[in-house]
């Protein structure tokens, strides 16, 4: 029994039995009419250990991401006054690399079945501020402007998330979010790095 939780899980796949748990309930009862009780009862696992996981029923779906942001914004700190914009979009891109259907593909692909549009917006709203500022701070610390660094920010921050919503929609997993994040920045042709 070493390993196993109470319901006779392994341990090491609590995360992802949560997650499932919380899809399966999102789509049969929506979002709002899922508290994170049912989520438990459904995976199996005592209330704590949603906790040791997540720090919300939201973060079920967004915590791969989050965990992605989080090191993205500390590489673009770490570029200081030497950041371009070629090294930018490098860090954004990795934000996506090899990023797989998740419990996030399935809520973005299915908003309406869980009922989560209004959460999402205002999640991938949350998001999208983290990642906005951190790349407008490397665009000033390089020397940009604040007007063009807030510009570059927003458009960057925007390509990345409205990548991930995209390639869930058409289906994740049929082509790579890396390829649709990589036309998306080609559209910011028009808000250069550097003038």
């Amino acid at each position: 029994m070493v390993g196993e939780s109470r319901a006779g899980r392994p341990k090491v796949s609590s995360r992802e039995t949560l997650a499932e748990a919380a899809c399966e309930l999102f789509l049969e009862r929506g979002y709002d009419a899922t508290s994170v009780a049912d989520i438990t009862q459904r995976a199996g696992v005592s209330r704590s250990s949603f906790f040791n996981y997540f720090s919300s029923k939201s973060d079920v779906l967004w915590s791969g991401l989050d965990e992605r942001i989080g090191r993205a914004i500390d590489a673009l700190a770490a570029l200081g006054t030497e950041a371009a914009g070629d090294d930018v979009r490098g860090i954004l891109l990795l934000i996506v690399r090899d990023f797989t259907p998740d419990a996030l593909a399935l809520a973005l692909r299915n908003a309406a079945a869980m009922g989560l549009e209004g959460e999402l917006v205002r999640d991938t709203g949350l998001r999208h501020a983290r990642l906005s500022s951190a790349v407008a701070e490397a665009a000033r610390a390089s020397g940009i402007d604040v007007i063009r660094a807030d510009i570059l920010g927003a458009a960057h921050a925007a390509a990345v998330l409205s990548s991930l919503r995209v390639w869930a929609e058409q289906g994740a997993g049929q082509v790579s979010v890396e390829s649709v994040l990589r036309d998306a920045l080609g559209t910011i042709h028009d808000l250069p790095w550097a003038i």
